[in-house]
């Protein structure tokens, strides 16, 4: 059933990426966590999150600035490592309540909780108006890349905080685009380089077929919502989105998913 669910989800939410606001990573991942433990789900969002980015390097690296990348990448990345090692150590701590539902038991535990509210915070976060003109100073930013880098390590939530501190950085449209898939695709590498080390290994080389249709499906989301819907935002849409990832938090804290 995965192999059919997943990479319908990568298609539909690559797709909504373009025009809701929301990042590949916050609408993937909770798809991924139906279907595998969660640190495993956050690794192989990290997966298709990495290779659909570097896809777009591919086409837009060169046009990065250096000077954006130094002062707020090197920040992200060492935060990156946190933000993985936190969820590392919580992934093994034992859970806090273990009850039965209708013949099956559920845990629920610190990792599961610790995500739900992250989904939840950002899934606001990136859904309310007031947030879309959040900004902040040039001068901000290697404090952009420590918060940026620590949530992307710990959970994949880290395209709404990139943009608000990169938006007023004095870029070109085309720099920050580019700026934004290099220091992406570092906090990328780096987190999967301490989920690899720890807890995912095995889980991804089982998964690789699986990985590799998302991954397609990513890259035919974006290129079919690129051509029906450009530069429009729908708020009816977003708002919907905001209400499944508010519920599928809800099931992650509980212990049902």
């Amino acid at each position: 059933m995965e192999y059919l669910l997943v990479p319908l989800a990568a298609l539909f939410t690559s797709g909504l990426t373009l025009f809701t606001g929301f990042g590949l990573g916050t609408l993937l991942m909770p798809v991924f966590a139906l279907f595998f433990p969660l640190d495993l789900a956050v690794a192989m969002t990290a997966v298709v999150h990495l290779l659909n980015n570097l896809f777009k390097l591919a086409m837009l690296g060169r046009r990065a600035d250096a000077g954006v990348v130094w002062r707020f990448g090197v920040p992200a990345i060492l935060a990156a490592l946190l933000g993985a090692g936190l969820l590392v150590w919580l992934s093994d701590l034992q859970p806090l309540a273990t009850y039965r539902w209708g013949g099956r038991t559920f845990e629920v535990t610190p990792v599961k909780l610790t995500m739900a509210w992250l989904m939840v915070g950002f899934a606001v976060i990136e859904a309310l108006p007031r947030f879309e003109k959040l900004s902040f100073d040039r001068r901000y930013l290697p404090l952009g890349g420590v918060l940026s880098g620590f949530f992307g390590g710990l959970s994949g939530h880290q395209g709404a905080l990139r943009s608000a501190f990169l938006v007023r950085s004095g870029l070109t449209r085309e720099a920050f685009i580019a700026t934004n898939v290099v220091i992406a695709c570092l906090v990328d590498f780096t987190r999967l380089s301490i989920y690899a080390a720890h807890f995912t290994t095995a889980g991804i080389g089982e998964n690789v077929g699986l990985l590799g249709l998302a991954t397609l499906a990513a890259f035919l989301g974006a290129f079919l919502g690129n051509r029906l819907v450009e530069k429009i935002t729908l708020r009816t849409v977003q708002l919907l989105v905001s209400l499944l990832l508010f519920l599928i938090a809800v099931g992650l804290g509980a212990g049902l998913v």
